[in-house]
């Protein structure tokens, strides 16, 4: 079993920046793919990001965010990063870490985090 925690939402305006972190306390996150899943009021959970566990891939970015948006990898630190630069209050969202066993990213998420609300707004 795998806990997962985000910090690292809150409130900034369009174009600013934010940079959420994803831990795992009492497992090592390298072992998984790790996605960044937002769900924006009224819409469908869609995957933002993905990091493959073997870096064998290239990250996944949903279009929307590609330009935008990185997501890195911390080992030393087991964190996991979503850097979100050039923020548009459409990209207001509740964003979750997911933890996955599996290669495929996104992944079908095995382990969710509580979410952390992002807010883009003037």
């Amino acid at each position: 079993q795998v806990q997962v925690v985000e910090l690292g939402g809150g409130l900034v305006p369009p174009g600013g920046s934010l940079n959420p972190s994803c831990t795992a306390p009492g497992s090592s996150l390298d072992r998984y793919s790790i996605g960044w899943f937002r769900q924006a009021p009224g819409k469908e959970r869609e995957a933002a990001s993905c990091i493959n566990r073997r870096n064998d891939l290239e990250p996944y970015y949903v279009h929307a965010v590609k330009g935008r948006f990185i997501i890195s990898r911390d080992n030393a630190k087991n964190t996991v990063y979503l850097q979100m630069n050039s923020l548009k209050p459409e990209d207001t969202a509740i964003y979750y870490c997911a933890a996955a066993n599996r290669g495929a990213c996104p992944p079908p998420a095995d382990y969710w985090g509580q979410g952390t609300q992002v807010t883009v707004s003037s």
